[in-house]
């Protein structure tokens, strides 16, 4: 997935919101390229999280975790779980985006702590620690969302952050920001959306954005390389053409 990105080939997920590792496994083996574990709006806590996370990787998906919060403590215990990177609500500022890479990698000044016999790490029983940090800062995740007025205004200072791999705009938590909770479509918000997508992909970093199969085309056609879907909306269209094909046989 990581690499599809750094391709600029689109990599398209499906978010999960509830404690289902066998959730997980249906959205590898449909052949989604990532899936997002919301822990943030979701009933997910950290041993489901590791569940899941676990899930993914054996069915051939990866496992990017969405977090309660933007805190440095709760980013570093889902990569300590396993999670190949984050997508890292309410980044509104260079600070916020600093402290959200400095959560992820390893190195000197980051926040996030190096421990032995971690999940990540093999247990210890693999590689050898410097080989597992060198790979951890190579492969692992990071995507900030931009959800607030304060953050679309602070876009041009956000993507001059190094180590930001995906800058993913939020139009619901941005609506609300900007007045029109909900509407994501109203002229405001929708001229911040696409403004700010422009500038991501003309500053040549991946933007992110989310999207249903009726969108999907159009979405990736503004350079949009990081989205997905959600779960319960994959479950109301197959519900909806399985339905309607019974009332086409009535």
């Amino acid at each position: 997935m990581i690499a599809k990105l750094r391709a600029g080939e689109p990599a398209l997920g499906c978010s999960v919101m509830i404690p289902s590792p066998q959730a997980v496994e249906m959205v590898g083996h449909a052949g989604f390229d990532w899936v997002l574990i919301d822990m943030e709006h979701g009933t997910i806590g950290l041993e489901s999280a590791e569940l899941m996370i676990m899930a993914a990787e054996a069915a051939g998906t990866t496992p990017i975790v969405r977090p309660p919060t933007n805190a440095s403590a709760a980013i570093s215990a889902v990569m300590d779980r396993g999670a190949a990177g984050v997508q890292v609500p309410h980044v509104n500022t260079p600070e916020d985006a600093r402290r959200a890479v400095a959560a992820v990698k390893f190195g000197p000044g980051g926040q996030r702590g190096l421990a032995a016999g971690t999940r990540p790490d093999r247990y210890g029983l693999g590689e050898a620690m410097p080989d597992f940090v060198e790979r951890s800062n190579a492969e692992s995740l990071v995507c900030i969302q931009l959800e607030h007025r304060r953050a679309i205004d602070n876009a041009d200072a956000l993507l001059e952050v190094d180590g930001v791999d995906v800058f993913f705009i939020g139009p619901s938590d941005l609506s609300q920001s900007m007045g029109h909770p909900g509407n994501p479509k109203a002229e405001p918000v929708a001229r911040a959306i696409e403004q700010t997508l422009r500038k991501i992909v003309a500053a040549g970093r991946t933007p992110g954005l989310p999207s249903v199969s009726a969108n999907l085309a159009e979405v990736l056609s503004k350079g949009v390389r990081y989205t997905y879907t959600h779960l319960p909306k994959l479950l109301k269209a197959g519900a909806e053409g399985f339905l309607g094909a019974a009332k086409l046989g009535e």
